[in-house]
This record gives C-alpha cells, sequence and structure tokens, in this order.
C-alpha cells in the first residue's frame, strides 16, 4: 500500500461523508419526478428496504431526506420499469440494475452463505425446492401464500413456512427475483422475467473484481471511510475488504486518508469533494446510509445512535421509532415520530436535543421539517409529547 497519506481533519471528514451522500447540494425547487430519484439511487449506489411502517416505508424515507416531498410511487414505478431490482445489498435493498452483475459470485455461493433455515431445506429436501422453482416457472409471479404446497411453519424462525424459505433460497442464489406489492409482501418470478436482458447478459466480473467495484462504488458513495465502513455499505467480509482495498490504493483508484480523530486508516475516494459550507436540514430514517452504521455515525458526526424497536418499552431511551436530525452538517437532535393515519396527526412522542446544542436554535427548523413531512404523509395536524428537553420548544414553532 502506498504509504503517502492525504489528511483530513474532522470537520472535512463530516462534509465530504454529507456531499458524497447529497446533503450539499438543495433539494429541488420544482415537482420531484423519476430523474431526481434515479440521480439519488445511483448516488447512494443502494437503498435499504424495512417492512416497519410506524412512519412510512423506510425506503422512502431516504428519498424524502434529499429531495423533499415527492410522489411515492416512484420507487415501485422505477422496479416496474426494471431501472432498479432487490436483492441483498446491504440487508435487503433496492440496487440499480446495471450492478446486477456485481453481485453473481453472492448468488452462486448461496448455499455457503444464505441464512442456515435456507441452507438446511435446500439441503435436506432438494426436491421441495426445485419443485418450488417450477411452479414458479408456471404459474409467477406468485406470493409464498399462492404456493400449491406451501409446506409446514419452519418454528420459531420467522414462522417462514417451507414454500416462503424456498423462494427466499431461490431469490438468494438469483434464480428468481421478486417485486413488492403494496402491502410488501414479495411476489416472485424467474429473474429473466423480471430483469431486463441487458443486464442478465452484461459481462459477470470475477469474485475479486466484482468486490472491489462495490468497494470503489461504497467509497464514492460515502466520500471516504475505513475498512469497515466501505466493507459495511455491501456486507462484504472485512478481511477480503482489507486486502482488495489495498490493491485498489495500489492501482490509484481509492487514496489513503489520515483522518483526525479515526484510530483505523481511511481510504478517500478521489472524486470525493468537500464543500466550503453545508446548509442541509433532514430528518433521517434509522436505515439511511448515511447513519446505518452506528460506529460510523458516532466517529463522524459524534453521535451516538441505536434503534430501539427491538428494546422492550420499559427499557428504550429515546422511543421506538427515533430519526436524527441533520442541521447544517450536524446531527443536532432526534425525534420519536408515528404517523397516526386514523385521526390523520403526525405524533411526535419525544424529542431530544444534542448535548451542547441550544433548543431553540433547533426546534423552529425541526418544526418546518415536520411540518413538510405531515404534509407530505397527507397528515393534517401534528402534536408533541411532553417527552424530551427540546419538546417545549418544539411545541412553540408548531
Amino acid at each position: 500500500m502506498s504509504s503517502t497519506h492525504v489528511k483530513v481533519s474532522a470537520e472535512a471528514a463530516r462534509r465530504i461523508s454529507l456531499a458524497a451522500q447529497g446533503f450539499a447540494e438543495p433539494r429541488p425547487t420544482g415537482r420531484v419526478d423519476r430523474r431526481h430519484v434515479r440521480r439519488l439511487i445511483h448516488r447512494l449506489g443502494v437503498i435499504q428496504i424495512d417492512s416497519v411502517t410506524v412512519l412510512a416505508r423506510s425506503q422512502e424515507l431516504p428519498l424524502f431526506a434529499r429531495l423533499g416531498p415527492h410522489r411515492r410511487d416512484l420507487l415501485p414505478t422505477l422496479a416496474d420499469s426494471n431501472e432498479i431490482f432487490e436483492y441483498w445489498g446491504h440487508a435487503a435493498s433496492l440496487l440499480p440494475v446495471e450492478m446486477f452483475p456485481l453481485f453473481k459470485w453472492r448468488m452462486d455461493i448461496a448455499r455457503e452463505r444464505a441464512w442456515s433455515g435456507l441452507v438446511e431445506l435446500t439441503r435436506d429436501r432438494p426436491d421441495y425446492v426445485e419443485a418450488v422453482y417450477n411452479e414458479v416457472r408456471d404459474r409467477g409471479p406468485i406470493s409464498a401464500g399462492e404456493l400449491v404446497d406451501p409446506g409446514e411453519k419452519s418454528g420459531p424462525w420467522w414462522g417462514w413456512r417451507h414454500g416462503k424459505r424456498a423462494l427466499e433460497f431461490l431469490f438468494w442464489a438469483g434464480r428468481v427475483s421478486a417485486r413488492r406489492r403494496p402491502n410488501f409482501e414479495r411476489v416472485y418470478d424467474l429473474t429473466e422475467r423480471v430483469l431486463p436482458k441487458a443486464s442478465l447478459d452484461a459481462a459477470v466480473p470475477d469474485h475479486d473484481e466484482a468486490v472491489k467495484s462495490l468497494l470503489t462504488i461504497s467509497a464514492r458513495s460515502c466520500g471516504l471511510g475505513t475498512a469497515n465502513d466501505l466493507a459495511d455499505y455491501y456486507r462484504i467480509k472485512l478481511g477480503v475488504a482489507r486486502q482488495l482495498l489495498q490493491e485498489l490504493v495500489e492501482e490509484g483508484t481509492l487514496l489513503n486518508a489520515q483522518v483526525e480523530g479515526w484510530r483505523e486508516p481511511g481510504f478517500l475516494h478521489p472524486e470525493a469533494t468537500m464543500p466550503r459550507r453545508v446548509n442541509a436540514r433532514a430528518l433521517l430514517s434509522p436505515f439511511d446510509s448515511l447513519v446505518w452504521e452506528r460506529a460510523r455515525t458516532e466517529r463522524v458526526f459524534n453521535f451516538h445512535y441505536r434503534i430501539e424497536i427491538y428494546t422492550p418499552a420499559e427499557k428504550r431511551v429515546f422511543g421506538y421509532y427515533v430519526l436524527p436530525f441533520l442541521l447544517g452538517d450536524e446531527l443536532v437532535a432526534r425525534v420519536d415520530l408515528k404517523a397516526d393515519r386514523a385521526l390523520s396527526t403526525l405524533r411526535v412522542r419525544g424529542a431530544f436535543v444534542e448535548h451542547g446544542k441550544e433548543p431553540k436554535a433547533i426546534a423552529g427548523p425541526l418544526a418546518e421539517e415536520l411540518q413538510l413531512m405531515a404534509g407530505w404523509l397527507g397528515l393534517e395536524a401534528i402534536e408533541v409529547y411532553n417527552n424530551g428537553d427540546l419538546s417545549r420548544a418544539l411545541r412553540r414553532c408548531i
């Protein structure tokens, strides 16, 4: 590895990260359309999917954070037009369809890397898995519940029936692909009937070249990061990533970076930009790519963040579905939000300012962002609970 290191201050690292993630540019002033979303997805390289709907589908929130209010059918529209596809990128993810060849290696080793419950089924009942594939071929697109023989439940492992597990293994292996119904249910069909022929026929790089491409995209989308940051973006094994990142530096694709306050060495994308100022204002999904790697979030933004969905209510510190609030180039607060659709109300169940920040300076911009979000979600009112050191100032601004 080259011994030359680009020195980066902590402040510069923060702004580089925000610029790479699309927060250094103002939101569109006109109507947001497919072009905006298409550019954003290519910029981020991946959007994580999650089923939680306490506020909105998680995959919608990164778009709102960067683009503001938009038609909520834009992502399904891009999927239907074969511009994006779903696969295991960073967990369940939406990805640009051009990236399909970069994940063939992951599909090819599904028997080694897929979840144990999936591997056990295909090992113990290969004929059943093949029968499910044949049914998709003959009847698809089809959901797990529509299989002729959905099979028995598999016990506590998510309670999935054997048919669902078979479909998920076939999905992991790339033999079938899937799209989502409005209720979030996956509908499966043969990959060659879902994805465009150009993507399926594109040259497939070998494992190392594919992973190097993914790491390069990670670096572009993060701006800069440690080996773990860049490996986590597409869930690449850290040991593999370390070796290939060295090769990328030797090839000149990435630069070594010494970042103020970072214990681990950094890797900088040569095209990364460092704006003089960032004037962002955004509420971030817990699954937003800016904050999904919690150690990076703490290192870059000095913001300790944990999602508490799976924490018992009495042990939660901030709430069930807590969104960090980005203001300027800092994460300055967090709010626990719920969309009460029955009463058309955006409920702010908790509002908390970060240590050293002034509630009055944050309440106004946060109120404006909450009002924008409520309008986007079609909610008529905002209710701020008396919970948290920011709640009183925020309530005065609503």
